[in-house]
């Protein structure tokens, strides 16, 4: 019998086999299955010469290893600029503002060196003409319009460039693998190719990837990976604010972010992006509260509103934009068990303000308060700011770094802050502008903000 040509490829951990399955039986994922062509295998035996190693004391690593990119807020997040001889990968929604970013990049790296964009989704006038908008005239920038790697490494060569885009890693095919562009063996063999050539030649390439429906990077897993650096693109389709978010660094840390904003001209960095979160914060409104949370290396201060509402329907809503919705769940839970206050017929709506994402135990602290205050319609101090991870037991749990979180609330104006009882100790020490207030359970925050209300005279503690 003839073996078949075509085998079943998981886009997930890269699990061959001739038959299609609805679940990879390696990974368990679903419908995650691609037809594809197997490679022509390799000889057996090779007879490799060996070659040079150099003890790891000789290796020079100096600061000029790195290229700035011009952009503060970007080098930042790269851990000081882009390395030679990595592979990057960019992925974020389409019309994201990703193209965008990496010409002004380019434009702003084409100062000092020889930058190659390859697109292989637009012709080159096309590129010229978002060029023209966003100012970008660098000589040393150099156009390739094309789809076929082996015709982008030889011009790789011939040009000497020491930094390429790829726009994008789906549109780039291989004459030696008989499968259409996007599919999981094209993408992963192009990268393969691509990270050697990155390596041999000490070049950094930057490759643009598409993502899925779900919001992961189109392709196998196994993309993520291979290469050095995976930096996601997110941002609201309604909203100006875009922030690059790395979530894999080998030379840098991870959950670094930078903020920059779209404007008709391209993307403009913003330096202080507490300020850009709170600049429309309105006052003497329930509900709302300010929280600090750590974004890798940065304490940016964001605003939570919560909506509390009584129900039309046998079973109440719940809501949660930019939060995790079982969190919520789990903080209303305590706060009815803990603290006495009745939710079960009520509809109660959690959101960010701004796009952004709030995912560590810091949060659960304003996001409570704000939920109290939201039912009683009693509006939180607009000087005041939380900070702390609540459990099930309604105590109040220390978090990382608070003290830089309460410098950072002292420098946009803040007069008043509520954090762990737990970690007054060492606070104390140290000289703060803001006045600090210790709690060690839930019930003993809603006091401390009773107490911090213009009209506590007039209520009942909490």
């Amino acid at each position: 019998m003839l073996k078949s040509k075509e085998i079943f490829v998981c886009r997930s951990c890269g699990y061959e086999t001739p038959k299609w399955f609805g679940r990879c039986p390696s990974c368990g994922e679903w419908n995650t299955f691609e037809q594809s062509v197997p490679l022509a295998s390799a000889p057996a035996v090779r007879n490799s010469k060996p070659v040079s190693v150099s003890p790891i004391g000789e290796i020079s690593a100096d600061e000029d290893v790195r290229c700035q990119t011009g952009i503060s807020e970007l080098d930042r997040v790269l851990g000081g600029g882009l390395v030679q001889g990595s592979l990057v990968l960019l992925g974020g929604d389409p019309g994201i503002g990703k193209s965008t970013l990496l010409l002004q990049v380019c434009q702003q790296i084409a100062q000092k060196q020889r930058v190659l964009y390859v697109s292989g989704e637009e012709s080159a006038r096309q590129i010229k003409l978002r060029a023209s908008r966003l100012g970008v005239t660098a000589e040393n920038l150099l156009v390739l319009s094309c789809g076929d790697l082996d015709t982008i490494l030889a011009t790789i060569r011939q040009e000497k460039p020491q930094t390429v885009v790829i726009d994008s890693i789906q549109t780039m095919t291989l004459s030696s693998v008989a499968s259409a562009a996007g599919s999981v063996t094209q993408v992963r063999e192009c990268t393969n190719v691509l990270l050697s050539a990155a390596k041999e030649n000490d070049i950094t390439i930057i490759l643009v990837g598409h993502v899925t429906k779900e919001g992961n990077l189109a392709g196998p897993r196994v993309l993520e990976h291979i290469v050095d650096a995976v930096f996601h693109f997110e941002g609201e389709e309604h909203h100006a604010y875009r922030i690059l978010r790395a979530v894999k660094n080998r030379y840098g840390a991870t959950n670094e972010i930078a903020v920059f904003e779209m404007h008709d001209n391209g993307l403009r960095q913003v330096e202080n992006p507490s300020a850009m979160l709170l600049s429309e914060r309105p006052t003497a409104v329930s509900g709302s509260c300010v929280v600090c949370v750590l974004e890798g290396s940065r304490p940016i201060l964001a605003e939570v509103q919560a909506l509390v509402t009584k129900s039309g329907f046998p079973t109440p809503r719940r809501m949660a934009t930019g939060f995790d919705y079982n969190r919520m769940q789990l903080l209303l839970a305590v706060l009815e068990k803990r603290a006495g206050y009745f939710f079960g017929t009520l509809d109660a709506y959690i959101n960010v303000v701004g796009g952004l994402r709030l995912d560590e135990p810091a949060c659960d602290l304003p996001i409570a308060l704000a939920l109290v205050s939201g039912l009683r319609d009693r509006p939180i101090p607009a000087d005041l700011l939380a900070i702390g991870e609540i459990g099930l037991g309604g105590e109040i749990r220390t978090v990382t770094r608070l003290e830089d979180r309460i410098r950072e609330a002292e420098r946009m104006g803040f007069r008043k802050v509520i954090v762990p009882a737990s970690g007054l100790e060492k606070l104390q020490q140290k000289k703060f502008g803001i006045r600090i207030i210790g709690a060690s359970g839930i019930m003993e925050a809603l006091r401390a903000l009773a107490e911090t209300s213009p009209k506590a005279h007039n209520q009942e503690d909490a």
